[in-house]
């Protein structure tokens, strides 16, 4: 008798267990799937560098031209972390400001996402290991678009976001906390000569020939 109710308890068990997985899982494999995959994890590719002395310490300067993102931090300096950029479709520039900043936030995709890929999920929580935002979020102006994390670093240095400007992790996590709302962001296709210390080279102005651009990662669909 005992033994027979050990066993009925231990089959519900699992049969909750495997309905917790099958609730869990659509988020991963689908946003596995709409990224592609790849043997990146984690990464960074952060560097202090010297770049043109117009800009003002604070100013985030989003180069889609070198696919790096130059947060300055005094004149004539910055701190440079490479970017994944927006797709030809998704192509913009201007001028805006840091609205909100936000730690583990959630993602839920937009409509013309889901009408691209009707197999995301419609709401990924903070935290989670495949959310496309990262662990970090700095919301640009009253856009859908942000400089954030990611679930995806293999996609870093490709043309891949649908607007957004993706870092790994770690790089996100080291710009949140030197950012402050209302900072100024600069979003250019303008390329920047930089120098990797401080007084090594000039830095070049906008029209001056732009510095040796790094090799390119092949793009994805996103």
């Amino acid at each position: 008798m005992f033994a027979r109710i050990l066993r009925k308890t231990m089959m519900a068990t699992g049969v909750v267990l495997a309905a917790a997985c099958l609730q869990a899982a659509p988020a991963s494999a689908q946003l596995f799937w709409d990224w592609g995959g790849g043997n990146t994890v984690g990464g960074s590719g952060r560097e202090n560098v010297s770049i043109s002395g117009q800009f003002k310490k604070g100013d985030i300067i989003v180069s889609f031209g070198d696919r790096r993102l130059y947060h300055i931090t005094g004149p004539g300096q910055a701190t440079s972390y490479p970017i994944a950029i927006p797709r030809e479709q998704s192509r913009w520039a201007g001028t805006t400001t840091v609205t909100q900043k936000r730690v583990n936030p959630s993602w839920t995709p937009t409509p013309t996402m889901i009408a691209e890929n009707p197999r995301l999920p419609r709401w990924v929580p903070g935290g989670h290991p495949m959310n496309p935002l990262g662990n970090r979020a700095l919301y640009l102006g009253s856009s859908t678009y942000r400089i954030h994390g990611t679930d995806a670093p293999w996609t870093i240095g490709s043309a891949v976001s649908k607007g957004c400007i993706r870092m790994y992790n770690d790089d996100v996590a080291d710009l949140y906390p030197r950012v402050n709302v209302g900072a100024k962001v600069l979003v250019t296709w303008q390329r920047y000569s930089t120098s990797a210390s401080a007084g090594d080279g000039e830095s070049a102005e906008p029209g001056q020939k732009p510095r040796k651009s790094r090799p390119a990662r092949s793009a994805s669909a996103e």
